[in-house]
């Protein structure tokens, strides 16, 4: 489980910081659920990848979530590269490490680890607010809503700087003007993430408010290769039918290309490594503007995403030295670097 250091606010200023971790955060599970999505093999794992896919852009929309909620109380959003392998952003104790893993048992256990709910399907306990301590992702968030809903009006600035809908999975993205939409969209993502609480108004499930399974549950259910549905009496949850996993249906991926010396490599797997990274830097220049409400931005943002797919469709298909593995992207961001070293990529 993914514990945060929780540091009590003292005000706005405070609460804007709790919010960027949260960004951080939630941009830091996306290297790792995307190496594994993409180390799928092509044709294969069907349910697996639809999981995948499901949770990876529920990730996102919780990130642009969080970023409207920044913007407005008068922050401005950071996008940040994490290193792989190595601890999540926001004070993470328990000693997690996370590392891009290919699709395989551990990748699904890491997601687990990461989404892990304090007591999966069962109540929760109350914690005390008002102290600094390790609270879960669900339970930091929830602490968020507190500090948030404590804030004058004057805190709030309408329309600044807000994440719409229109090239970003439409129906699912909403302005935040004030607490009541804040409010809706920590409701939104904490449910999406760890399913629906325990409270005294509300009995709890794995299922989030969309009555779809929540991210942990999506994990759980590939690591078990069984669907996970309702007893015939609506009173728990037992597991179903075989989901079909495969895990030899995967590319013979490296794990934590981050660490991986490219320069003794052939010459194809340079260059698919090299668009790999370009594509990222592109993808996080154009979020980090497309945040600071710069129009136009996000639409950069989709396509160097669309290009990070290319280009780790190509890595994985370029043998390594070793004429046995193959690598993922290693998500490198290189500092604004993005078209000259997709110019050198092309060009090796």
């Amino acid at each position: 489980m993914v514990m945060l250091t929780w540091k009590e606010p003292q005000g706005v200023f405070d609460i804007q910081r709790l919010v960027q971790n949260a960004i951080d955060l939630e941009f830091a599970t996306l290297p790792p659920y995307l190496y594994a999505k993409f180390t799928i093999l092509p044709g294969t794992n069907a349910a697996a990848l639809a999981l995948l896919d499901s949770i990876i852009r529920q990730e996102m929309i919780h990130m642009c979530l969080a970023c409207n909620i920044l913007n407005a109380i008068g922050g401005t959003p950071a996008v940040t590269p994490p290193h792989y392998p190595g601890p999540l952003p926001g004070g993470v104790a328990k000693g997690l490490t996370v590392g891009l893993l290919p699709f395989t048992p551990a990748a699904i256990a890491q997601g687990m680890a990461i989404e892990a709910p304090d007591e999966p399907i069962k109540p929760r306990v109350a914690l005390a607010i008002g102290q600094d301590e390790d609270v879960s992702i669900g339970e930091y968030y929830h602490r968020i809503d507190i500090a948030l809903s404590k804030l004058p009006a004057s805190d709030w600035t309408v329309g600044r700087n807000q994440i719409g809908d229109a090239q970003f999975f439409q129906g699912q993205i909403f302005d935040v003007n004030g607490y009541a939409d804040a409010h809706r969209a920590i409701n939104q993502i904490v449910s999406e993430g760890e399913g629906t609480p325990v409270r005294p108004d509300q009995p709890g499930s794995p299922l989030d408010f969309q009555h779809d399974l929540a991210h942990y549950y999506r994990f759980w259910e590939i690591a078990q290769n069984r669907v996970l549905t309702q007893a015939d009496d609506g009173s728990n949850y037992t597991w179903g039918a075989p989901l079909g996993v495969d895990w030899q249906a995967a590319y013979p991926a490296i794990a934590n290309p981050q660490e991986h010396e490219f320069a003794h490599d052939p010459a194809p797997a340079q260059a698919a490594q090299a668009a790999c990274n370009a594509a990222f830097t592109a993808m996080v220049d154009a979020l980090g503007k497309a945040f600071a409400g710069s129009a136009g931005e996000l639409g950069v943002a989709v396509r160097a995403m669309f290009d990070l797919r290319m280009a780790a469709m190509a890595a994985l298909n370029a043998p390594l030295a070793d004429g046995t593995h193959v690598s993922g992207p290693a998500f490198v961001y290189l500092g604004g670097q993005a078209t000259t070293t997709q110019t050198e990529g092309a060009a090796a």
